[in-house]
């Protein structure tokens, strides 16, 4: 297992890929040295009370696997809120900010696309 950090429109993602079998790339697209670490993210700053709610949006195109949070369920920045399948992958989108969680936009087995909105956080 290898795990990797890829940044997404500002928000960094922990990405666990497990191996069955092996991959070649063609020898122009290999990399021709370790990618270097990404720093770690920075915390996002709170909504002001009264700001409103904090939307969490689909980082790729893909299906609603599950549903890892509940409607008022008090999360943390980087708790699993839904996971998404993209790519026979499964993609964790998680909590911006430590908060609530104020609404389920999308039900399990739905598609979304990029940028769509998954949940709203108090």
């Amino acid at each position: 297992m290898k795990s990797y950090t890829i940044t997404v429109n500002g928000t960094a993602y922990e990405v666990t890929v497990e191996g069955t079998g092996s991959v070649s790339a063609p020898a122009a697209a290999a990399p021709a040295a370790a990618p270097k670490a990404a720093p770690a993210p920075k915390a996002a700053p709170k909504a002001a009370a009264g700001a409103g709610a904090v939307k969490v949006a689909a980082s790729v195109p893909g299906k609603v696997l599950k549903i890892a949070a509940s409607v008022g369920q008090a999360v943390k920045a980087g708790d699993n809120i839904v996971i998404l399948e993209s790519m026979k992958m499964e993609i964790p989108v998680v909590a911006p900010q430590d908060g609530t969680v104020a609404s389920i936009d999308v039900a399990e087995g739905a598609s979304v696309e990029n940028g769509d909105t998954l949940a709203t956080m108090n």
